[in-house]
């Protein structure tokens, strides 16, 4: 088990903020362990913040990718995914990703995927413009250079220069209508729809149970993936 997890609220400035992440390691857990410690407070700390979101969170997933890189061999040479939400005074969802972890927003119980899946088929010219390759072998996972199942990922120092690890990022506006948010390794997407996530997280008023119920059905589902989640429940 290769996954970390934040989901906390802390009061910055007199406003409350939900930080909530999943971080899917691989080759290791330094770097999902190294995420979970400094990515939201490189966030947080930039001085445009409060004034321009997208600009900070953008500037410091770069800013902790190469933290990460110049820290090697001590983070040693394993990465990880990370899916972010960000709950401003819960009112402004900002979600951003590099990988294959997942964010899904339910309206009126209709999904709305808050992130992308970055697939190495999906950006083949980009790695490919790199100078790396995409290949179904070994297995039949398209894999960066035959290694890496996905195409943007912290860390990963020796198929860094193949890879990006630039985060696509979204925001909502938290109103009535807006239910519950699921943040989830791939473990429980590679079995789930996410109108199937969800259906069944909807079902249960206790976000922790809820979160519990989609584990249990991804296990007997037969994911053989890490499976983590957190399910956030608005007031609505």
């Amino acid at each position: 088990m290769e996954d970390y997890h934040v989901a906390q609220f802390i009061t910055v400035h007199g406003r409350e903020l939900g930080l909530f992440a999943i971080y899917d390691g691989h080759l290791g857990d330094s770097v999902p362990a190294y995420l979970q410690k400094h990515l939201f407070p490189n966030i947080l700390k930039d001085e445009e913040f409060w004034s321009n979101p997208r600009s900070s969170i953008f500037k410091a997933y770069e800013k902790t990718d190469q933290a990460i890189l110049s820290h090697s061999p001590d983070l040693g040479r394993g990465g990880s995914t990370a899916v972010t939400a960000i709950l401003i005074n819960g009112q402004k969802l900002w979600v951003a990703n590099v990988g294959d972890s997942r964010a899904v927003l339910s309206k009126k119980g209709q999904e709305m995927q808050m992130s992308v899946d970055h697939e190495p088929n999906a950006e083949r010219e980009s790695i490919e413009d790199r100078g790396g390759f995409v290949s179904n072998m070994p297995g039949d996972v398209a894999r960066v250079n035959g290694q890496l199942a996905v195409s943007r990922a912290f860390g990963d120092k020796n198929l860094k220069t193949h890879l990006r690890s630039d985060p696509d990022i979204r925001n909502a506006n938290v109103d009535s209508d807006t239910e519950l948010l699921i943040l989830a390794s791939d473990g429980l997407w590679k079995v789930m729809t996410n109108q199937e996530a969800v259906d069944i997280a909807r079902k249960t008023k206790d976000p922790q149970r809820a979160a519990k119920h989609l584990a249990a059905e991804a296990l007997k589902r037969e994911s053989k993936d890490d499976i983590s989640i957190i399910v956030v429940r608005f007031k609505g």
